[in-house]
């Protein structure tokens, strides 16, 4: 279905205008607050509902509005009162009337029905949702990017990790000697037991030294006891024969031990020390070499998720009914030709745009491009090409005031290009 004949009356700055299109572009031309605005938006109010209307749709100084659009197959016919009444009624080319008017213009309606060059305006994520939406596979392309999103934040942890286990391991120096465990208990036991014989040593050294100094007393009383008297002399002598009997038994007991030297002992346990850091270390690198190999087999796993998501995605716009080749999504996206849309040349981004209208409108087949003005002569021809292949109707308003191009807009009344002068009640055929 398309636009077969427009009419409107005292919609926002429009008077009374009636427009019968002449081929699948409709240009609607003037200068600024001329009324071209509002032909483009009483189609979208008359279609769209009251939700699509602005707060004032009655001209000013006016009590009520209409807008009738004939489809061929049904008449759209959208009134509007001062006071924010509106009433709709759509009807069969026999006149038969439809129960529920709005119903059934929603499932007629795409949602780039009035202007294709809104999708080039969007985000790249919205345009990436329009899409999938338009093609169906919106719900399974997010399950497949949330899943394989959450794949790429684990193997970028899980790399981490194995870097860092890496580092940790091969900073753990290791000689190439066989070792085995040493004991240091023990040998720290041969040297508390060594101690302890030094130290019954010294007592006994001591206990010698004692009993020597008391035998250089006795033998100096001895001479002072000489030099006092000879009744001492008796006493001098057995304390002689008492000292020599005493130093007698004292040769005969005492037997001197050398004192044991723990030297070698302390080297043992330093020597025992660096065998068992030594094993230990190499415990450490084992163990570490374990978690390295882990890390790797999670990361070469999660890598393998990654491209099964990617090929499963593929697939899936693969089998995607394309309005147009070359389109394809990434996470945050839509792509033309493998590169990002917005990186796509203002052509191919209204290619794109239009073809995605297109497919959008399959019934109703009326398009609306409200900035025509910035699209230049090769955009306008690639326009036209695009709505005669596929017989899509397009409206376009552009600013011009030479008044040789489309419908012409003045004051709220249209004339064609071709007309003398505008008509209270413009009939453009």
């Amino acid at each position: 279905m398309k636009i077969i004949q427009f009419a409107a009356e005292n919609v926002k700055k429009l008077r009374v205008v009636a427009i019968t299109p002449k081929g699948n572009v409709v240009q609607i031309t003037g200068p600024n607050g001329s009324g071209k605005s509002s032909v483009l938006d009483a189609i979208f109010m008359a279609l769209a509902g009251k939700s699509a209307a602005p707060s004032k749709p009655v001209r000013d100084g006016e009590e009520k509005a209409s807008i009738t659009l004939d489809l061929g197959e049904i008449v759209v016919t959208r009134k509007f009162t001062k006071d924010g009444g509106t009433s709709l009624t759509v009807a069969t080319a026999d006149g038969a009337k439809y129960a529920s008017p709005q119903q059934m213009l929603d499932k007629l309606l795409g949602t780039l029905t009035f202007d294709p060059l809104a999708f080039s305006r969007m985000p790249p994520k919205e345009q990436r949702t329009e899409l999938g939406t338009l093609l169906g596979i919106t719900a399974q392309l997010d399950k497949l990017e949330i899943e394989r999103a959450r794949c790429v934040t684990e193997r970028t942890a899980e790399s981490r990790e194995v870097k860092s286990a890496i580092a940790r391991r091969d900073a753990v120096l290791i000689s190439a000697d066989v070792l085995e465990r040493v004991d240091v208990a023990a040998v720290m036991a041969e040297i508390n037991h060594a101690q302890e014989e030094n130290a019954g040593l010294h007592r006994l050294l001591n206990e010698r030294a004692s009993e020597e100094k008391q035998i250089r007393h006795d033998r100096e009383r001895v001479i002072i006891l000489r030099e006092k008297a000879q009744d001492l002399l008796d006493e001098a002598n057995e304390l002689e024969q008492n000292a020599v009997q005493a130093e007698q038994m004292l040769q005969a007991t005492v037997v001197l031990q050398q004192e044991i030297d723990i030297a070698p002992l302390r080297q043992r346990v330093l020597d025992a020390q660096n065998i068992n850091a030594e094993l230990d270390r190499r415990e450490q690198r084992r163990v570490l070499d374990e978690e390295v190999q882990a890390g790797e087999k999670a990361v070469a796993h999660l890598t393998k998720c990654i491209t099964e998501f990617e090929t499963a995605k593929a697939a899936l716009v693969q089998g995607a009914a394309m309005p147009i080749p070359g389109l394809g999504f990434t996470a945050d996206g839509v792509t033309y030709n493998s590169l990002p849309l917005e990186q796509a040349s203002s052509a191919e981004q209204l290619r794109v745009s239009v073809a995605i209208a297109m497919a959008a409108n399959p019934k109703l087949r009326v398009l609306r491009i409200k900035d025509g003005s910035l699209l230049d002569e090769a955009s306008l021809a690639l326009l036209e090409e695009m709505v005669d292949a596929q017989d899509f109707q397009v409206w376009i308003e552009r600013v011009d005031t030479s008044g040789t191009v489309g419908i012409i807009m003045e004051d709220g009344t249209a004339r064609e290009a071709s007309a003398a002068a505008p008509t209270e009640l413009a009939e453009v055929a």
